[in-house]
């Protein structure tokens, strides 16, 4: 008998250990996503931040930098929302966070294989008019699915958070998720304006720095 209470002990310990590596590579892919993007926006050649969305980096000879960037990032957000599931069930958001969490891990991968569209003189030499690819359009598909997504999962996390009472991340899930959304409207409606493609930059950074934070929050309720 005392073999196997050893055994469940055992058992559980590794089952918690799984669900934290889960959750700590979802909180990384947001510092990992961020990080990537910043850099290449200090170094890439022509690249600007009031004229040109970070998608684009995607092009040129050292597109493969956020391609990868997408892929990787993508993949750990699936991981975390596999982490999310195994600390959360059965309970509020259990099912919805997870596969909403998964849906925006494979918009962005889907972004990384669907090459956004040159535009706006970058890469250098890139005529300002062009024409939409069947690449570039899917890159849109693939990223506005992930973005809605990821909005609806704020507003799950505010339904659970509220529930519970807890009510400073409850705002906190549901400023992002409306930051976010008016950000990507005003973006995705095709203005040039510089400003809002700056507060469009803001609420990606925002968002991922929720979805961080909300990791680790979840990361501290698996028993160690």
């Amino acid at each position: 008998m005392a073999n196997v209470r050893r055994a469940q002990t055992m058992g559980s310990g590794s089952s918690s250990a799984a669900t934290r590596a889960l959750l700590s590579c979802g909180a990384a892919a947001g510092l990992v996503y961020v990080a990537v993007g910043i850099a290449q926006i200090l170094t890439r050649e022509g690249f600007d931040i009031r004229r040109h969305a970070l998608s684009l980096l995607s092009n040129g000879d050292l597109g493969w930098i956020q391609i990868t960037n997408f892929l990787c990032s993508g993949l750990l957000v699936i991981a975390g929302a596999a982490g999310v599931r195994r600390a959360l069930h059965p309970g509020r958001g259990a099912t919805w966070l997870p596969i909403l969490f998964t849906i925006y891990g494979l918009g962005l991968i889907g972004a990384g294989i669907f090459v956004a569209d040159p535009a706006a003189g970058f890469p250098p030499g890139t005529p300002t008019g062009t024409t939409m690819t069947r690449s570039g359009g899917l890159h849109f598909v693939f990223g506005g699915l992930g973005f809605y997504a990821l909005i609806a999962a704020c507003f799950v996390a505010t339904y659970r958070f509220g529930k519970e009472g807890r009510q400073a991340w409850a705002i906190y899930s549901a400023v992002s998720g409306a930051f976010f959304f008016i950000s990507f409207a005003a973006i995705a409606s095709g203005t040039t304006s510089v400003a809002v493609l700056l507060t469009f930059y803001a609420a990606v950074a925002w968002i991922w720095i929720w979805l961080s934070a909300l990791m680790i929050e979840v990361r501290k309720q698996v028993p160690t």
